[in-house]
Order: C-alpha cells, then sequence, then structure tokens
C-alpha cells in the first residue's frame, strides 16, 4: 500500500546512535521518521529512558539541554502514543529491555529497531522482529 507507514519501536541506542553521527543507518532512520516513513510508537517510560540516556551523554552528543528538550518534543509530536496496562516481565535476557517489548505487544507494533538484536530473543513467540537500522532501510527503501 503506497504512503503506508511503517510502525517501529525505537531502541534508545539507535536513537543515541543517530544524533552521535550522521553517517550512519541510525542517523537514516531518524530522517525516515522525519520524511514520513517511519512512525514510531511511544510510551512515557520509553520517553523517559531517551531522555535520560540524552541528557547523560549531552557533551558527548555536543547538544544543550534544551537541544535535548527539542529532539524529545519533536519525537512526541511524531510519535503514536501507547499507553501499557500489562507487564510481561521479566521475559527477555536484559530486563530494562522488558518495557520495549510490552509497548510492542500493546501496540500491536511488529519491529523493535535495536542495534541489540541478541537482547530480544524470543519476541518471534509474539509475532514480532527485533531488527537492525540497516535491515529496517533495506525493508522500507
Amino acid at each position: 500500500m503506497p504512503g503506508k507507514k511503517t510502525r517501529i519501536i525505537l531502541d534508545t541506542n539507535v536513537l543515541y546512535a543517530g544524533l552521535y553521527s550522521s553517517k550512519g543507518a541510525s542517523f537514516k532512520v531518524l530522517r525516515a521518521i522525519e520524511g514520513g516513513k517511519v512512525q514510531i510508537v511511544l510510551s512515557t517510560t520509553l520517553l523517559f529512558e531517551y531522555e535520560d540516556i540524552l541528557k547523560r551523554s549531552r557533551l558527548i552528543l555536543d547538544l544543550s539541554n534544551k537541544e535535548i528538550e527539542n529532539i524529545l518534543d519533536y519525537l512526541c509530536m511524531q510519535s503514536e502514543h501507547q499507553k501499557i496496562y500489562f507487564l510481561w516481565r521479566p521475559r527477555l535476557p536484559d530486563p530494562k529491555d522488558d518495557h520495549l517489548l510490552e509497548l510492542a505487544i500493546a501496540s500491536g507494533t511488529k519491529l523493535i529497531v535495536t542495534h541489540n538484536t541478541k537482547h530480544f530473543k524470543g519476541v518471534e513467540a509474539f509475532d514480532i522482529r527485533s531488527i537492525t537500522p540497516k535491515t529496517l532501510l533495506e525493508e522500507i527503501l
């Protein structure tokens, strides 16, 4: 179906990598969000994780707190918001990633885009795939 956006859960490591360097697939994923090819699905928990990581890394990323707030505001405006009413924890090898699986299940999102696909072994049982930014780009472009 032409014009349909690919819905994804965007792991924090992809957001960080895309802001750190404009040369890789993570940056291109951020551009695909901006260009309307990709729809991110966001929960309050994931937004707070984005904020925590970006603000702790602001010197490395060469971003001010105001710039980070603007990025987060933009992501909120561009995203589909999903509340989570149930917990599947613990389910994944890294318990810190369980909230991403819960978000995917609650929203019916089939893709988690991450650099750590090994952390998401077993998500296939929920008809969800864990893919890298490069794989996402290959599928949507």
